[in-house]
This record gives structure tokens, C-alpha cells and sequence, in this order.
């Protein structure tokens, strides 16, 4: 139930560019109907690196009407990531630069190797964040803090982003270079035993409460919570809690 996606570009420290946000599209797309995958993990396959961000060689070749496509695509694809109805893990082994940052921003929880570095640096480009970032930092370290780190184009470590609320977990990096990976499958593994259907309706439910007022909040709660009812999966559930067994959910 657990699905790796690996990006591999690694004479371009993982770079995003036309191909590879058309093939993360098409992952991503692949996976949204897929009732069998449980949870999602985004890795890179490349030592050292995350990913540097945008392609800016591909990018300096491009018309500029074709650069507005290009963004207004990658922010697309990052957004169909944030909207995959099961829980997803970033795992930061290395250097997550702009885009790259912003990609790991769009998943459920980050976990950082205490080497990697992360930071929104497209104010040194004289432009800014164009694929979520603008929005989804000041939700996950707040306002204050996220205009200061965006202002500056600041790179922080990983001590720094796990004091700051940007990552869930710091772990030290290992000789293989893929602590934080290792521990991304451990969480993964932790959510596996729980029923399937309960775990995208808590995400659905937390995604849209988050975005409106409490009494609203709680009502699209209530509304989630009546989903879970009828399920097959929440009479097994009962049934093994009854039975002292470990349920063996369908995803019902």
C-alpha cells in the first residue's frame, strides 16, 4: 500500500522541467482512482539533493509566454499532489530549493535528514514562489516568519526547519545518505494498519476545515464523520476491536 515516487535527474540535481512535471503529472493522475495505495512518499533518488528547484537552463531558452505555461503547470501538478486523497511524506535527504521546497510543502508531512537544506530563494531571481509556496509556508510556519525567510531568500538547515515547524521529524543523516527516507517508510508503516476510507476522510476533512472559520469547520466534520458510517470497513473494525484481533480492512 505504500508508493514510492523517485525523481532522478541527477545531472541536474533533480530540476524541474517540462518532462519531469509531465511525468510527475501522470504519476500523481495514475494514482488518484488507485484504491490500493495507502500512502505516498516523495524521495529522491539522487544523493545529496531533493530538488534544486526550476530547470532555470531550460527555462532561459523559453519565450516568455512559454515560462508563464510552464509555472502555471508545475503549480497545477504540485496542487493535483496536495489534493491526493491519501496521506503523502516528503522525504528530504538533501537540498530542497525553491520549487523543490514548494513540491515538499504540498505533501501531508516532511521529514528532513539534519544535512538537508531548504529554503524559497526565488527573490534573489527577482521574482517569487510561483507554485504554492506564497501560500502554503505562511500555513505551516506562519505569516510572520514565512515573509521573513521569502523576503531574505534564506536557506535554513535542518535544525532550523524542524525549530520552525517546517518539518514534522529530523533525523541524522546516515551513511547512505537516505535517513530521511527510512524514516518516512517507518511512518508510512504506521498508517497502514488503520482503515483506509477513515484516512482519506480525515484528510478531506482536515484539508477544507483548515480553510474556514470553526462552526463551519466543524460542520464539514460532521458531514466527513457521516461518510465513515455505512462502511464495511468501520464494522470490521468494531467486529475486531470485539474479537481482540487486528482488523483486516478492504477500503469499504
Amino acid at each position: 500500500g505504500i508508493v514510492v515516487l523517485g525523481l532522478n535527474r541527477s545531472h541536474a540535481k533533480n530540476a524541474l522541467n517540462k518532462n519531469l512535471i509531465k511525468m510527475m503529472s501522470k504519476a500523481v493522475d495514475a494514482l488518484k482512482s488507485d484504491k490500493k495505495v495507502r500512502t505516498v512518499i516523495f524521495r529522491s533518488e539522487v544523493p545529496g539533493i531533493f530538488c534544486a528547484g526550476a530547470d532555470l537552463k531550460e527555462r532561459a531558452k523559453m519565450h516568455s509566454s512559454e515560462v508563464s505555461s510552464f509555472v502555471s503547470k508545475a503549480r497545477a501538478t504540485i496542487n493535483e499532489m496536495a489534493n491526493l486523497p491519501v496521506p503523502t511524506i516528503a522525504a528530504i535527504d538533501g537540498t530542497a530549493l525553491g520549487g523543490g521546497l514548494e513540491l515538499a510543502l504540498a505533501c501531508d508531512i516532511r521529514v528532513a535528514a539534519s544535512s538537508a537544506k531548504m529554503g524559497l530563494v526565488e527573490t534573489k531571481l527577482a521574482i517569487i514562489p510561483g507554485a504554492g509556496g506564497t501560500q502554503r509556508l505562511p500555513r505551516t510556519i506562519g505569516v510572520s516568519l514565512a515573509k521573513e525567510l521569502i523576503f531574505s531568500a534564506r536557506v535554513v538547515d535542518g535544525e532550523e526547519a524542524k525549530s520552525i515547524g517546517l518539518i514534522s521529524h529530523l533525523v541524522e543523516q546516515n551513511e547512505a545518505g537516505d535517513a530521511a527516507y527510512r524514516r518516512a517508510l517507518a511512518l508510512a508503516k504506521e498508517f497502514l494498519p488503520q482503515g483506509p476510507v477513515a484516512m482519506r476522510v480525515a484528510k478531506l476533512a482536515i484539508n477544507q476545515g483548515m480553510e474556514v472559520d470553526l462552526v463551519t469547520g466543524l460542520a464539514i466534520e460532521e458531514a466527513c464523520y457521516a461518510q465513515t458510517i455505512p462502511t464495511k470497513d468501520r464494522i470490521e473494525g468494531l467486529l475486531a476491536f470485539k474479537e481482540k484481533r487486528p482488523p483486516r480492512y478492504k477500503g469499504e
